[in-house]
C-alpha cells in the first residue's frame, strides 16, 4: 500500500511539472534583453572597480561565466514556500551545453569525487555529494532545481512515552499494557489512567497507555524505546531517499519532452529586474516557521489571525526594479483584495487640511515628507477588518462580534478621528551652530549623584512637525495640563518645552486647527513661495510625498566629520542630486504603487556604471 500512494503522488509531481504550470510563491526575473539595451554587460563585468576585485579574488571572476550563459536573455528564479511541493528552479539560458558540462567539471568537480554526470540524451543532471540541489542542462537552458520539504518536527509527548510527528496519517487506534517497575513514592500528575497501584518498593504497576494513531507512510509514528538520535538519523536517510526520488522524476518531467522556460503574467518585462510574492504564501511559510515554538506558549497561537487570512487582504506584491542613466527606481505595487482594495481607497483618498501649508517653508528644505490619510474612514472600518482577519482563529463568531462591538461602543470614530485628523508633514531645514543648557550627572564624594547645568555651543539641526487636529478641546486641555505640571512654558498660543534643550528651543505652537512641534520659526511661509505651489501639486495626486536633497544635507551635516569622511560624503553630493519617495491616492485595478528614486546629476551614462564609478574613486588611494 505504501508504494502505491507512492507511485500515485509520484505520478501527480510528473504531470504537474511536466506541464510546466506548478504553482509558484515568487517569480524574479532578470530582463537581459531589456537591460542590456541600457548598459553594456562587457563594460560593467569590466569596470575597474569590478577587475580589482577580481584580482585580489580570482574565485569570483563573473566573467567567466559570460562563456556559459547568455545574460542578455532571460533569467529566472521562482518557486512556492509550503505547497505540496516546495521548491525552488533557477533558470539560465546558456550558449552551449557541452561549455556547462566543462565547468561544472572544473569548478565542482563532477565525474571526480564530487559525484558524477547523468547523461540522459536530450538533458545532463548533475547532483554534487551532500546537497540536494540538481544542475540540469540541456542545449539550450540550465536549471537549478531543489525540493525544500524537511522532514517534519518530532517532540515527547506529555508522559514522555511516545515519540509522535506533527502530521499523523488516519490508521487503526490500539492499546497496549506496559509492565514498569514503581519506587515506593511516586506521583505522575495528569497521567492515564493506573489500573493497579503499590506503595510497596519494586512492585509491578500496569498502566494502560492511551490509543496512538500509526501511519502507513515515511513518516509513521512509534513507541520510544530506542536511541532517539539513531532512530532520527534512520528517518531522515529514508526520508531523504524518498526525497530525490521526487525530484528525479520531476526533473524527468521537465526535460523529457523538452524544456519550456517558465514564465509569469505577473512579471513587468518592461522592467530591468521585475519580481513578484504572493503574499498569502510568504505569511503561510513565516507562520509555519514560528508556529511549533509559538504552540509552546499553552496553544494561544490559535487565537492569532490564520495565515490565509492575510493572503485574503493582500493578494501579491510587486517590485520592479529600472537603472536609466539618470537615475535608479524601485516600483512596489500592492495588489489587495477587491475588498480591502475599497477600504485603502478610503484611507489614502484625503481631503488634505490647507491651513498646513501656512508651515510650510517658502523654498525646498534639505528633506520632507508629508502623509495625508482619512483616519475616519480607518477607524470606521476596523471592526470589520479584525473580523475578517480572525475569522478562522479559536475565536468564534460570537467572540468577534462581541469585541468589535465593544471596540465602536469605546471608540467615538467621528470624534477620535479629530484628535489627529489625518494631515502630518516633517521637515528638515539645516544646521545651527546655539548655545544650550546641557545638564551634566556625577558624584560627589560621598557617592552621592550631583546634576549640574551649563552652556554649550553645539550644532543641532533645525526641523519642524506639523499636524492637524480638529478636536475643539482636547488639544487645548492637554497643552494646559503641561502648562501646570510645569512641563512647558506658555506665550500666547506658543508652548516651549520645558525638560530639555539638548536640541534648542522646542516649542509647540497651536492655532486652530494645526499643530507644529519645531526648534525654529524662520521658515514658516504663510503660504507664499515656490515650494509652497510645488508641494500642492505633488500632494494633489499623492497621499505621501517626500524628498531629501542629498548634496546639500551632506554640506549641512559634514562640518563636523573627519577629513576622510567629509571627502567620501562630498564624492557622493557631487554624484547623486536626490532621494525622492511617493505614492498614489488612486488605485489601478485594486493595486497602489510606491516609487522611491534616485536621481543623478548626470545623464550620459547608465547609473550602474556611475554607481560603480563612483565605489571606484572612492575606495582608490
Amino acid at each position: 500500500m505504501k508504494h502505491f500512494y507512492t507511485l500515485i503522488l509520484l505520478f501527480a509531481f510528473c504531470l504537474t511539472f511536466g506541464q510546466n504550470v506548478a504553482k509558484h510563491d515568487y517569480f524574479v526575473q532578470f530582463n537581459g534583453n531589456q537591460l542590456s539595451k541600457k548598459v553594456s554587460i562587457d563594460e560593467v563585468l569590466n569596470h575597474p572597480i569590478i577587475t580589482k576585485y577580481i584580482s585580489k579574488k580570482p574565485d569570483f571572476d563573473l566573467r567567466k561565466y559570460t562563456d556559459i550563459i547568455q545574460l542578455d536573455q532571460k533569467i529566472t528564479i521562482h518557486g512556492n514556500f509550503l505547497d505540496s511541493v516546495p521548491y525552488y528552479q533557477v533558470t539560465i539560458p546558456i550558449k552551449n551545453k557541452e561549455a556547462v558540462k566543462q565547468f561544472l567539471i572544473e569548478k565542482q568537480g563532477a565525474n571526480g569525487t564530487n559525484n558524477s554526470i547523468q547523461e540522459f540524451g536530450k538533458y545532463a543532471v548533475f547532483t554534487p555529494n551532500g546537497v540536494k540541489r540538481s544542475f540540469v542542462w540541456n542545449d539550450n537552458y540550465l536549471v537549478v532545481f531543489e525540493l525544500t520539504k524537511k522532514l517534519p518536527v518530532k517532540s515527547y509527548d506529555y508522559a514522555e512515552t511516545a515519540y509522535v510527528s506533527d502530521t499523523i496519517a488516519s490508521a487503526e487506534a490500539y492499546e497496549q499494557a506496559v509492565v514498569v517497575e514503581a519506587p515506593t513514592v511516586y506521583e505522575v500528575p495528569n497521567s492515564p489512567k493506573i489500573a493497579e497501584k503499590s506503595q510497596k518498593k519494586d512492585e509491578e504497576v500496569i498502566v494502560n497507555i492511551p490509543p496512538v494513531p500509526a501511519a502507513d507512510s515515511v513518516q509513521e509514528d512509534y513507541l520510544y524505546d530506542g536511541n532517539p538520535y539513531e532512530q532520527y538519523t534512520a528517518e531522515q536517510a529514508e526520508f531523504d531517499k524518498k526525497l530525490a526520488e521526487e525530484q528525479s522524476a520531476i526533473i524527468k518531467a521537465l526535460f523529457e519532452n523538452g524544456f519550456t522556460a517558465p514564465s509569469s503574467e505577473k512579471i513587468n518585462v518592461a522592467a530591468d529586474i521585475s519580481s513578484w510574492l504572493d503574499y498569502g504564501g510568504a505569511i503561510a511559510s513565516l507562520y509555519g516557521a514560528y508556529s511549533y515554538p509559538m504552540s509552546l506558549f499553552g496553544g494561544y497561537d490559535k487565537y492569532l489571525p490564520m495565515q490565509k487570512n492575510f493572503g485574503n487582504f493582500i493578494k501579491g506584491i510587486n517590485v520592479d526594479f529600472y537603472f536609466d542613466n539618470d537615475n535608479a527606481r524601485i516600483e512596489e505595487i500592492v495588489e489587495y483584495s477587491e475588498q480591502i482594495a475599497g477600504v485603502v481607497s478610503k484611507i489614502s483618498d484625503r481631503k488634505i487640511n490647507k491651513n498646513i501649508f501656512n508651515y510650510f517653508p517658502a523654498e525646498k528644505p534639505l528633506g520632507y515628507m508629508s502623509y495625508h490619510i482619512n483616519t475616519k474612514a480607518a477607524l470606521e472600518n476596523f471592526p470589520s477588518l479584525m473580523t475578517d482577519l480572525f475569522q478562522s482563529s479559536k475565536f468564534t463568531k460570537e467572540d468577534i462580534a462581541v469585541t468589535t462591538d465593544l471596540i465602536s461602543t469605546i471608540v467615538d470614530e467621528e470624534a477620535t478621528a479629530k484628535l489627529f485628523d489625518g494631515d502630518l508633514s516633517a521637515f528638515l531645514y539645516g544646521m545651527k551652530e546655539v548655545e544650550v543648557l546641557t545638564k551634566k550627572y556625577g558624584y560627589d564624594e560621598n557617592y552621592q549623584e550631583t546634576i549640574t547645568e551649563e552652556k554649550v555651543k553645539k550644532e543641532i539641526p533645525l526641523f519642524s512637525v506639523i499636524f492637524t487636529s480638529t478636536h475643539p478641546t482636547f488639544g487645548d486641555k492637554l497643552l494646559q495640563l503641561g502648562v501646570r505640571k510645569k512641563l512647558l512654558t506658555q506665550n500666547g498660543n506658543v508652548f516651549t518645552v520645558a525638560a530639555t534643550q539638548e536640541y534648542g528651543n522646542i516649542f509647540i505652537l497651536k492655532e486652530k486647527d494645526v499643530v507644529v512641534v519645531a526648534n525654529t520659526m524662520d521658515y514658516f511661509s504663510k503660504g507664499n513661495g515656490n515650494f509652497i505651489k510645488e508641494s500642492k501639486k505633488d500632494l494633489s495626486k499623492n497621499s505621501i510625498f517626500g524628498k531629501m536633497n542629498m548634496a546639500q544635507t551632506i554640506k549641512a551635516f559634514g562640518k563636523n566629520a573627519k577629513d576622510s569622511e567629509l571627502d567620501r560624503m562630498t564624492k557622493i553630493s557631487t554624484q547623486f542630486s536626490d532621494i525622492s519617495m511617493e505614492s498614489s491616492k488612486k488605485l489601478i485595478n485594486n493595486k497602489l504603487k510606491f516609487v522611491f528614486k534616485l536621481n543623478s546629476f548626470k545623464s550620459d551614462k547608465n547609473i550602474i556604471l556611475q554607481t560603480l564609478d563612483l565605489a571606484d574613486e572612492m575606495t582608490s588611494k
